[in-house]
C-alpha cells in the first residue's frame, strides 16, 4: 500500500482518487473547490479544501511524507505549475503532473514535475487506434515505438499452435498473454493451439505488430 497526494479534484482527479481507494491505497485528496472536496470524501481517506498554490498551505499537508504527489488540475496551467514547483521545493518524493500540451510538459518537467501524463491526449490516441480496426480491444504505449496490443485470433490462425504461427520469427512479436472466457493466462506454451475463442496480448514494434494483424 502506498500514500498518495492528489491535488486537484476536477473528473480526472477524482477519477485517479476512486481508483486509488479500490486499490486501497491511502489519499489526500485536495481541491480549492468545497464541492469538489465533498465529493471524493467516500474515496479519499482524507480531504482538505486548501491553494495548492499556498507554500504554507502546502507545507502543511507534510508532502514529503507521501510516496507519490499528482498534480491533476487541468482547468488552470499556472496554477498547475507553482503547485509542481512548490511540491519538489518542499521534498515531494515523486510528483506527476498533468499536461494538456507538449509546451505545458516542457514547463512542468523544467519545474520538478518527474513525470507528466497527458489524459486527453492519451485517451485520444487509444480511441483512434482501438476503433479505427476491428480487430484492436485494446492498446498500451510503451516506449521506443514499442507497444502491448490486445487483438482478435486471425481466422488463419485457428487450429494451429504458437510455434506454428512463430510471430516471433515472421514479425519479431512475442505474445504475452492469452485471454479466453475472461480469465487471462500469461504462461503460453509453444503448443497453445488457438480454437478461435480466444483473445491475444502481444508485443512488439508498432510497425511490426500493424503488419501482422493488418491493422
Amino acid at each position: 500500500m502506498k500514500s498518495f497526494l492528489v491535488i486537484g479534484l476536477g473528473r480526472f482527479g477524482k477519477q485517479i482518487v476512486k481508483k486509488l481507494d479500490e486499490m486501497k491505497h491511502e489519499v489526500l485528496a485536495v481541491d480549492i473547490n468545497e464541492e469538489r472536496v465533498q465529493a471524493v470524501l467516500p474515496y479519499a481517506t482524507n480531504a482538505q479544501i486548501g491553494d495548492s498554490t499556498d507554500g504554507k498551505f502546502l507545507r502543511s499537508l507534510g508532502v514529503s511524507n507521501f510516496d507519490v504527489c499528482i498534480v491533476a488540475i487541468g482547468d488552470n496551467f499556472q496554477n498547475s505549475l507553482e503547485t509542481t514547483s512548490l511540491l519538489k521545493e518542499l521534498g515531494a518524493k515523486m510528483v506527476v503532473s498533468r499536461a494538456a500540451r507538449d509546451v505545458h510538459a516542457k514547463f512542468l518537467a523544467r519545474n520538478g514535475a518527474d513525470h507528466v501524463v497527458y489524459p486527453e491526449k492519451q485517451l485520444a490516441t487509444w480511441t483512434a487506434i482501438r476503433y479505427s480496426s476491428d480487430h484492436v480491444l485494446d492498446y498500451i504505449e510503451m516506449e521506443q515505438d514499442f507497444s502491448i496490443f490486445e487483438v482478435e485470433v486471425p481466422k488463419n490462425w485457428i487450429g494451429h499452435t504458437v510455434q506454428q504461427i512463430n510471430i516471433r520469427k515472421e514479425y519479431q512479436l512475442n505474445i504475452v498473454a492469452i485471454k479466453n472466457n475472461g480469465f487471462l493466462n500469461p504462461e503460453v506454451g509453444p503448443d497453445y493451439c488457438f480454437d478461435g475463442n480466444e483473445t491475444i496480448w502481444v508485443i512488439g514494434k508498432n510497425k511490426n505488430i500493424q503488419k501482422c494483424f493488418h491493422i
